[in-house]
């Protein structure tokens, strides 16, 4: 297997979009310069049924390491994703079943092939962290508790907010740190990466490694996207563009998010030079350039990257038909709906995330049914034999039929 060993390509890969390196970056590209191959992962816990571009961000950089030769592994967490990572969480996560997180994960591998070979010379493996976890007994447990200690864990942010909040933090909300460090010691990793609010969880990792395969394992972490004033983009924010959802919405939402997400995206999901990036920044900064231009050409560039290049073109067709000549395109996608009520088929086709999320649209009147707003939040919908109806809510747009 060739190793590619350029200063540049490495360079590139251990910068771009990179917050942190831990212990030292230097000594992760004098490993990557060495010609060795090493193993590198990122996990991804099964809480929803399709990935997001907050995760489409690790992957691509998973599929960079790919590129230079190194052995990537995408991890499913079907186990940790029973516990509920608690990272920034102010309250205990809801407990997700077997069957649910199995269903979530269905289509998990199909969305990271976006990014990721899973075939080839050098393929990509998945594995699922319930191969080993489920293995382990309470006396391994015990074992493995013994090497970390309560200061260690109550340190974090988000359990000291509770402490001082009066909120309850639960003792399976501990173990999660200790599932997740544990996968990095049953797959023998090198390298971890992730987002970097999970630092904190990937650097146990880190000591776990040492103290049982007396090995260092490196962490990267990833910069959040978010715009300038660091307002995230992800599942608990609630703007979320997950990777199923058609063109025409991922193109909406996208135009929909605020224009210190540009940059940044581009940064994270493009390769497009880091150079132009900079000047692209500065042109927004000093009103040279519309934002919309350049936020339409990124909804462009992510719908290629998701879908293709004539998907990407009929969506921004769509877009500026629809808002900006007013009308309603003609190309939306239909979709048979399998339940009949409002707030659920909200929730089912993407355009919320939860059921209270859909209530509290439909209750502001920001959901159109057939260009009319409907603030009745238990509508049912009813068709005549072939009908369609257009159902909106801000700028996602679809066609729904029995």
């Amino acid at each position: 297997m060739h190793i590619n060993t350029d200063e540049k390509a490495i360079d590139e890969v251990l910068t771009r979009g990179v917050e942190q390196i831990f212990a030292d970056k230097n000594e992760l590209k004098k490993l990557l310069m060495s010609g060795k191959q090493i193993k590198l992962y990122c996990g991804y816990d099964p809480t929803a049924p399709s990935l997001h571009i907050g995760n489409a961000i690790s992957i691509k950089k998973l599929s960079e390491f790919q590129k230079l030769g190194h052995k990537v592994i995408f991890l499913v967490g079907d186990f940790t994703a029973l516990i509920g990572d608690p990272t920034d969480k102010s309250a205990v996560r809801p407990k997700l079943t077997k069957e649910e997180i199995e269903s979530n994960a269905k289509y998990y591998k199909e969305q990271a092939s976006i990014f990721l070979d899973f075939e080839g010379e050098n393929p990509a493996e998945i594995k699922y962290n319930s191969e080993w976890n489920d293995k382990l007994n309470f006396r391994d447990l015990i074992e493995l508790s013994s090497n970390f200690t309560v200061q260690q864990m109550i340190q974090r942010d988000m359990f000291q907010k509770r402490i001082e909040e009066e909120k309850p933090i639960y003792l399976h909300e501990f173990l999660y740190p200790l599932a997740q460090a544990y996968d990095a010691v049953a797959m023998d990793v090198d390298l971890e990466i992730g987002g970097n609010d999970q630092m904190f969880n990937m650097m146990r990792g880190r000591d776990l490694q040492k103290i049982i395969n007396k090995k260092d394992k490196s962490v990267l972490t990833l910069k959040i996207l978010a715009d300038d004033g660091g307002n995230k983009m992800g599942k608990s924010e609630g703007n979320a563009v997950f990777l199923d959802q058609t063109p025409e919405n991922i193109y909406g939402a996208i135009m929909s998010w605020p224009d210190g997400f540009i940059a940044n995206t581009y940064e994270l999901m493009t390769n497009k030079p880091l150079e132009e990036i900079e000047e692209m920044r500065a042109q927004i900064k000093n009103d040279s350039v519309n934002p919309r231009d350049l936020k339409m050409q990124l909804a462009f560039d992510l719908v290629k990257i998701f879908h293709d290049e004539e998907k990407a073109k009929i969506a921004q067709e769509a877009f500026v038909e629809q808002f900006q000549k007013g009308g309603v395109p003609e190309n939306l996608e239909v979709i048979k709906l399998q339940n009949k009520e409002l707030v659920e088929v909200l929730v089912e086709i993407g355009f919320v995330n939860s059921k209270s999320e859909a209530r509290r649209k439909i209750d502001e009147g920001a959901v159109q049914i057939d260009g009319e707003k409907t603030t009745d939040i238990g509508y049912r919908f009813e068709f005549k034999d072939g009908e369609k109806k257009t159902l909106k809510l801000g700028r996602k747009i679809i066609k729904v039929c029995q």
